[in-house]
């Protein structure tokens, strides 16, 4: 599969977990953990997530790809549901 060949429709089940961690978040939450993710994953995560923009509209005002969105939201979604997991069990550091 080439690069700009992507289905929106299909979703990883990894995705589709770090989803629902997000989802369970309240607004306040969504916005506080957001504005702890890096500078380029902020406004990606707040367009679909917290203003729940279609991937195109935010793509486009972005300037972006929405590919790249996609993985930049699973970036953010991954790094907020690690955050919120804490440190691994066994972990001193």
């Amino acid at each position: 599969m080439r690069d700009d060949d992507f289905d929106l429709d299909v979703v990883d089940p990894e995705d589709a977990r770090l989803e629902q961690v997000v989802a369970a978040l309240t607004p306040a939450e969504l916005e506080a953990a957001i504005a702890r993710l890096p500078h380029d994953l902020q406004a990606a995560a707040t367009g679909v997530l917290v203003q729940r923009r279609t991937y195109s509209d935010v793509s486009q005002d972005l300037g972006m790809r929405q590919p790249e969105l996609v993985r930049a939201l699973r970036r953010a979604r991954g790094i907020i549901a690690r955050r919120l997991a804490g440190p691994p069990e066994g972990d001193l550091a």
